[in-house]
Protein backbone atom coordinates (compact mmCIF):
# COMPACT_ATOMS: atom_id res chain seq x y z
CA UNK A 1 0.00 0.00 0.00
CA UNK A 2 1.41 3.29 -0.81
CA UNK A 3 0.81 6.62 0.70
CA UNK A 4 0.89 9.71 -1.35
CA UNK A 5 1.19 13.29 0.70
CA UNK A 6 0.03 16.14 -0.99
CA UNK A 7 1.70 19.42 -0.28
CA UNK A 8 -0.75 22.49 -0.88
CA UNK A 9 1.13 26.05 -0.69
CA UNK A 10 0.88 28.40 2.34
CA UNK A 11 -1.31 31.13 1.82
CA UNK A 12 0.22 34.36 1.10
CA UNK A 13 -0.31 37.20 3.40
CA UNK A 14 -2.53 39.45 2.13
CA UNK A 15 -1.44 43.22 1.94
CA UNK A 16 -4.42 44.70 4.25
CA UNK A 17 -3.93 42.48 6.72
CA UNK A 18 -0.21 43.25 7.13
CA UNK A 19 -1.11 47.10 7.55
CA UNK A 20 -3.52 46.15 9.82
CA UNK A 21 -1.29 44.20 11.99
CA UNK A 22 1.27 47.16 12.23
CA UNK A 23 -2.03 49.64 12.77
CA UNK A 24 -2.86 47.55 15.81
CA UNK A 25 0.68 47.41 17.10
CA UNK A 26 0.96 50.86 17.17
CA UNK A 27 -2.46 51.64 18.29
CA UNK A 28 -1.62 49.57 21.62
CA UNK A 29 1.93 51.42 22.15
CA UNK A 30 0.17 54.36 22.09
CA UNK A 31 -2.61 53.40 24.43
CA UNK A 32 0.51 52.46 26.94
CA UNK A 33 1.90 55.01 26.62
CA UNK A 34 -0.84 57.40 27.15
CA UNK A 35 -2.20 55.10 30.21
CA UNK A 36 1.08 55.72 31.94
CA UNK A 37 0.64 59.31 32.78
CA UNK A 38 3.34 61.58 34.59
CA UNK A 39 2.94 61.55 37.83
CA UNK A 40 5.48 63.84 40.73
CA UNK A 41 6.04 63.09 43.87
CA UNK A 42 7.47 66.56 45.29
CA UNK A 43 9.29 66.80 48.93
CA UNK A 44 10.13 70.32 50.42
CA UNK A 45 12.70 69.92 53.24
CA UNK A 46 14.54 72.58 55.39
CA UNK A 47 18.37 71.81 55.06
CA UNK A 48 19.71 73.85 58.21
CA UNK A 49 19.71 72.30 61.39
CA UNK A 50 19.95 75.37 63.26
CA UNK A 51 17.76 78.56 61.85
CA UNK A 52 19.32 81.82 62.98
CA UNK A 53 17.60 85.24 63.06
CA UNK A 54 18.89 87.23 59.52
CA UNK A 55 21.26 84.30 58.37
CA UNK A 56 20.40 81.87 55.68
CA UNK A 57 18.27 79.43 55.34
CA UNK A 58 18.07 76.45 52.55
CA UNK A 59 15.02 75.43 51.18
CA UNK A 60 15.38 71.71 49.04
CA UNK A 61 12.24 71.25 47.04
CA UNK A 62 12.65 67.64 45.29
CA UNK A 63 10.78 66.60 42.28
CA UNK A 64 10.55 62.98 41.20
CA UNK A 65 8.73 61.65 38.27
CA UNK A 66 7.52 57.87 38.91
CA UNK A 67 4.84 58.00 35.43
CA UNK A 68 5.96 56.66 32.14
CA UNK A 69 5.46 59.67 30.75
CA UNK A 70 6.97 63.46 31.02
CA UNK A 71 5.70 66.02 32.97
CA UNK A 72 5.10 68.70 31.23
CA UNK A 73 4.49 72.71 32.08
CA UNK A 74 5.58 72.18 36.10
CA UNK A 75 4.57 75.40 37.93
CA UNK A 76 5.85 75.76 41.45
CA UNK A 77 4.07 78.79 44.32
CA UNK A 78 5.42 78.76 48.13
CA UNK A 79 3.57 81.15 49.94
CA UNK A 80 4.71 80.45 53.33
CA UNK A 81 7.60 82.93 53.57
CA UNK A 82 6.16 86.72 53.31
CA UNK A 83 7.91 89.40 52.47
CA UNK A 84 7.75 90.94 55.90
CA UNK A 85 8.82 88.36 57.51
CA UNK A 86 11.80 86.66 55.32
CA UNK A 87 14.16 88.15 52.80
CA UNK A 88 14.77 86.06 49.41
CA UNK A 89 18.61 86.18 49.50
CA UNK A 90 18.96 83.39 46.34
CA UNK A 91 16.53 81.92 44.11
CA UNK A 92 12.62 81.86 43.15
CA UNK A 93 9.78 80.80 45.21
CA UNK A 94 7.50 81.15 42.20
CA UNK A 95 9.48 79.01 39.29
CA UNK A 96 8.36 77.43 36.29
CA UNK A 97 10.18 74.33 35.13
CA UNK A 98 9.45 72.98 31.13
CA UNK A 99 9.48 69.50 31.73
CA UNK A 100 10.47 66.70 33.98
CA UNK A 101 11.03 62.96 31.60
CA UNK A 102 9.29 60.25 33.51
CA UNK A 103 11.26 57.93 35.91
CA UNK A 104 13.58 61.55 36.61
CA UNK A 105 14.08 64.18 39.53
CA UNK A 106 14.76 67.56 39.55
CA UNK A 107 15.58 69.86 42.56
CA UNK A 108 15.31 73.46 42.86
CA UNK A 109 16.88 75.35 46.11
CA UNK A 110 15.72 78.57 47.17
CA UNK A 111 17.72 81.01 50.23
CA UNK A 112 15.84 82.92 52.29
CA UNK A 113 16.66 84.86 55.63
CA UNK A 114 14.54 85.13 58.85
CA UNK A 115 14.26 89.29 60.12
CA UNK A 116 12.75 87.81 63.32
CA UNK A 117 12.87 84.99 65.95
CA UNK A 118 10.23 83.08 66.92
CA UNK A 119 8.10 79.82 65.96
CA UNK A 120 7.59 79.83 62.22
CA UNK A 121 5.18 77.20 60.58
CA UNK A 122 7.29 75.96 56.93
CA UNK A 123 4.05 75.20 54.98
CA UNK A 124 3.39 72.89 51.60
CA UNK A 125 3.85 74.39 48.44
CA UNK A 126 1.35 74.31 45.60
CA UNK A 127 2.57 72.79 42.29
CA UNK A 128 0.84 72.38 38.77
CA UNK A 129 2.18 70.32 35.75
CA UNK A 130 0.53 68.72 32.67
CA UNK A 131 0.63 64.52 33.17
CA UNK A 132 1.24 64.62 28.90
CA UNK A 133 1.34 66.54 26.12
CA UNK A 134 -2.33 65.38 24.97
CA UNK A 135 -4.06 66.02 28.51
CA UNK A 136 -6.41 68.82 28.28
CA UNK A 137 -6.11 69.90 31.95
CA UNK A 138 -3.69 70.29 34.85
CA UNK A 139 -2.82 67.95 37.88
CA UNK A 140 -2.35 69.77 41.33
CA UNK A 141 -0.32 68.63 43.80
CA UNK A 142 1.71 69.77 47.05
CA UNK A 143 5.22 69.16 48.25
CA UNK A 144 5.59 67.70 51.74
CA UNK A 145 5.41 69.96 54.86
CA UNK A 146 8.40 70.78 57.02
CA UNK A 147 6.26 71.49 59.42
CA UNK A 148 7.09 74.26 62.78
CA UNK A 149 10.34 75.29 63.68
CA UNK A 150 12.26 77.87 65.97
CA UNK A 151 14.30 80.58 64.66
CA UNK A 152 16.38 81.87 67.61
CA UNK A 153 17.79 85.06 67.99
CA UNK A 154 21.03 86.08 66.43
CA UNK A 155 23.24 87.11 69.83
CA UNK A 156 21.86 83.57 71.38
CA UNK A 157 23.60 81.69 68.41
CA UNK A 158 26.72 84.03 68.23
CA UNK A 159 27.21 83.11 72.22
CA UNK A 160 26.49 79.98 72.14
CA UNK A 161 28.73 79.15 68.77
CA UNK A 162 31.45 82.23 68.09
CA UNK A 163 35.21 81.67 68.62
CA UNK A 164 34.74 84.98 70.36
CA UNK A 165 38.17 85.95 68.71
CA UNK A 166 37.08 89.76 70.16
CA UNK A 167 36.47 88.74 73.75
CA UNK A 168 39.78 87.07 74.21
CA UNK A 169 42.03 89.55 72.11
CA UNK A 170 40.12 92.32 74.63
CA UNK A 171 41.02 89.85 77.70
CA UNK A 172 44.45 89.72 76.87
CA UNK A 173 45.11 93.56 76.51
CA UNK A 174 42.97 94.22 79.69
CA UNK A 175 45.51 91.44 81.61
CA UNK A 176 48.45 92.60 80.10
CA UNK A 177 49.33 95.53 82.47
CA UNK A 178 48.77 92.56 85.16
CA UNK A 179 51.57 90.36 84.53
CA UNK A 180 54.11 92.59 82.08
CA UNK A 181 54.90 95.19 84.63
CA UNK A 182 55.86 92.24 87.47
CA UNK A 183 57.83 90.78 84.46
CA UNK A 184 59.22 94.40 83.98
CA UNK A 185 60.37 94.46 86.99
CA UNK A 186 61.89 91.32 87.90
CA UNK A 187 64.02 91.90 84.81
CA UNK A 188 65.29 95.08 85.75
CA UNK A 189 66.22 93.40 89.38
CA UNK A 190 67.86 90.53 87.61
CA UNK A 191 69.89 93.04 85.23
CA UNK A 192 71.15 95.13 88.56
CA UNK A 193 71.98 92.53 90.97
CA UNK A 194 73.89 89.44 90.40
CA UNK A 195 72.90 86.29 91.80
CA UNK A 196 75.14 85.33 94.56
CA UNK A 197 75.20 81.43 93.97
CA UNK A 198 76.76 81.91 90.61
CA UNK A 199 79.29 84.34 91.21
CA UNK A 200 80.42 82.63 94.42
CA UNK A 201 81.05 79.84 92.20
CA UNK A 202 82.80 81.33 89.33
CA UNK A 203 85.05 83.36 91.81
CA UNK A 204 86.03 79.97 93.46
CA UNK A 205 87.31 78.41 89.90
CA UNK A 206 89.19 81.39 89.42
CA UNK A 207 93.19 80.84 90.04
CA UNK A 208 94.86 82.81 92.89
CA UNK A 209 97.53 85.30 92.02
CA UNK A 210 100.67 84.53 93.22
Amino acid sequence: MTLTFISTPAPKMNMKATVFAFLALFSVAYCNETDDPARLLIAKQILNRYLVEDMDILVKYFFQNIGGSAALQISLKDNSFPQELFTIAGGQLNVVLDRIPPFSNVTHVVVVRPKKYGMYNFTAAEVSYKSSESASSLQWAVTSEPGEGMVIPFKDFNKKFSPHLFDWFFFGLMSLPCVGLPFLLWYSSKSKYPIFGVNTKAAAKKPKAK
